[in-house]
């Protein structure tokens, strides 16, 4: 069977009143006891596979969950065993799985790559949980017709490793499971809660918990984007082309930002989370129009919690690994304690803010929802795609214009040939509705697009430096979606070309812009800090080497032969 379940943290600040309508005079209170088993360089563990024996009640149940969307469902096979042999395993010390039960189960595939006897041999006790777990049924009220039932489950109790029972990780959290009926009601019930107890959504499984545990770890490590998880086919309709690329971001948004708002701090987990943003970010403004379900109001909540996060990573590295960077090179020590902490919000709090919580549960229930159902299901996404990039390589090109009007001086500028953008395809992109021309053509004109490296402190030539870097950002994400589809056999080594030039430039430019905020830093710390002049003539000159670097990785971009 599929289990489809979200599972929350409870902030200390909003247990009371949590615990108020879970502990109901219809709940339930049941004592779990859980036997956790992998092999001791958990095999399973890396599968994605958890094994336990719990104690439910009287009861004890055999379990192994598995597979699933990587987010909210999982397989999941229940069986029952007899109290009394399993009583006698545990009096002998000898209470293992059996894992024959798992033959010609729906399970089963997930265990195909291992030889069973072999796996069964190997298995040992991990860890152990000892919960405390309070149900209630949830029904829907409104529609007696529909049977709607979610099961709500608080869990209160501990991780214990199983040699060393000293070794304890708490446990206390909440989760909604859909018993029967219509997953929206799951949705529209976990929302009410989230918002009203300001629950964090996570996706780090007991199981997953109980591996750190034994490992020494607090938290599992940062998620980079995976797009051979990217589940499209050339058939796929625009609905589900963009459901298909929203789950994928959300496989590397959801375990770090887990991550985070469980309190870690890693630079890595910051970074990555900030990426799948971005990536969701690009796909959401790209693809809006190929699904009527998408909410307007995801992206403003989404671009603000993206803000907050880099406005706090860009600080925190640069106080992390720039700083003792410059020091290795003889600088002196500027301290940037206290200016980190005149930061309103930290990642911890962007990220466990309730609206962008909120958003993150309507757009796992948009993942989940049914494609088929959208007017626009039975159109090709492939038909569309080629013109979506375009539209968005056009928007670079123009994002490279305006840039050139910010321009103080002739002298300092980034030169670009644009051999492939016609006038009329950039001066359309300001209508949203207007579809480019394909542009497989390539009896272009040359022209130059200047990039001005101008002083720091001018603001527009900043802000178009900006814009410039999201369109190339989006180009870069969009492409990396599309490739699936519109990846031509005789054509991979001209489709690879491009994404390396793309990842190149977008690297470059990265490294650009980060260095002029890195050099405004430390020139305003100068002002208080003569310490901090170092760091701000070390970035000035290492701007010089950047923007010829910018200048030659952007003309390779622009002057590239489109794939599509």
């Amino acid at each position: 069977m599929q289990e489809i379940e979200l599972k929350f943290l409870v902030p200390e600040s909003r247990l009371k009143g949590l615990l108020r309508q879970a502990q109901v005079k219809s709940s339930e209170v049941t004592q779990l006891a859980a036997h956790y088993y992998d092999t001791p360089d958990q095999q399973l563990a890396q599968a994605g596979i958890g094994l336990r024996i719990r104690k439910e009640g009287d009861a004890w149940v055999q379990t192994i969950k598995a597979g699933g969307d990587g987010i909210a469902a999982r397989l999941e096979h229940n069986a029952p065993l007899d109290n009394e042999q399993v009583q006698a395993m545990l009096d002998s010390n000898t209470l293992m799985p059996d894992l024959s039960i798992y033959k010609n189960t729906s399970v089963a595939p997930a265990l195909a790559e291992f030889k069973l006897k072999k796996l069964a041999k190997n298995l040992t006790r991990l860890y152990v949980t000892d919960v405390e777990r309070t149900t209630r049924l949830l029904v829907d009220e409104s529609d007696d017709e529909a049977n709607n039932h979610i099961e709500m489950a608080y869990d209160y109790g501990e991780i214990i490793h199983g040699n060393d029972d000293s070794q304890r990780d708490a446990i206390q959290e909440i989760e909604f499971e859909l018993i029967s009926g219509d997953i929206d009601f799951l949705f529209t019930t976990a929302k009410t809660w989230c918002k009203r107890y300001k629950l964090c959504l996570s996706t780090v499984t007991k199981a997953e918990r109980g591996s750190l545990l034994i490992t020494g770890q607090h938290h599992s490590l940062a998620v980079s984007a995976d797009l051979d998880q990217l589940t499209i086919n050339k058939d796929s309709s625009m609905p589900a082309f963009i459901r298909a690329v929203v789950h994928n971001c959300l496989l590397q948004i959801l375990p770090n930002s887990s991550a985070i708002v469980a309190s870690s701090e890693d630079d890595d987990h910051i970074l990555q989370l900030y990426i799948g943003i971005a990536r969701l970010q690009a796909a959401l403004q790209t693809f809006a129009s190929y699904s009527d379900e998408i909410n307007p109001d995801w992206l403003p909540i989404i671009k603000q919690t993206a803000a907050l996060i880099n406005d706090y990573q860009k600080l925190a590295y640069l106080a992390s690994d720039i700083e003792p960077d410059l020091q290795q090179h003889g600088a002196p020590i500027v301290d940037w304690t206290a200016d980190i902490d005149t930061l309103k919000i930290n990642p911890k709090d962007a990220v466990g803010a309730n609206d962008f919580q909120l958003t993150l549960l309507e757009l796992i229930a948009f993942t989940m929802s049914d494609p088929s159902l959208e007017p626009q299901a039975d159109k090709p996404v492939i038909d569309k795609l080629a013109k979506t990039l375009s539209k968005q390589y056009a928007k670079l090109g123009k994002a490279a214009q305006t840039l050139q009007s910010k321009k103080a001086t002739d002298s300092d500028s980034i030169t670009i040939e644009n051999n492939d953008l016609k006038n009329d395809e950039l001066q359309s992109i300001d209508s949203e509705d207007s579809d480019l021309e394909s542009s497989n053509s390539k009896s272009i004109n040359s022209k130059k697009l200047d990039v001005e490296n101008s002083d720091t402190d001018d603001k527009d030539a900043e802000q178009a430096m900006s814009k410039l870097h999201q369109q190339l950002t989006t180009l870069l994400y969009i492409s990396e979606f599309a490739t699936p589809l519109l990846e031509k056999k005789k054509s991979k080594k001209k489709t690879k070309r491009w994404l390396k030039r793309l990842v190149k430039a977008q690297i470059a430019l990265n490294h650009y812009r980060n260095h002029m905020m890195y050099q405004q830093h430390y020139q305003l710390k100068s002002e208080t800090d003569s310490n901090a002049l170092y760091g701000a003539g070390w970035f000035a000159a290492m701007l010089t080497r950047d923007h010829k670097r910018s200048e030659k990785r952007l003309a390779k971009v622009i002057d590239s032969s489109i794939f599509w």
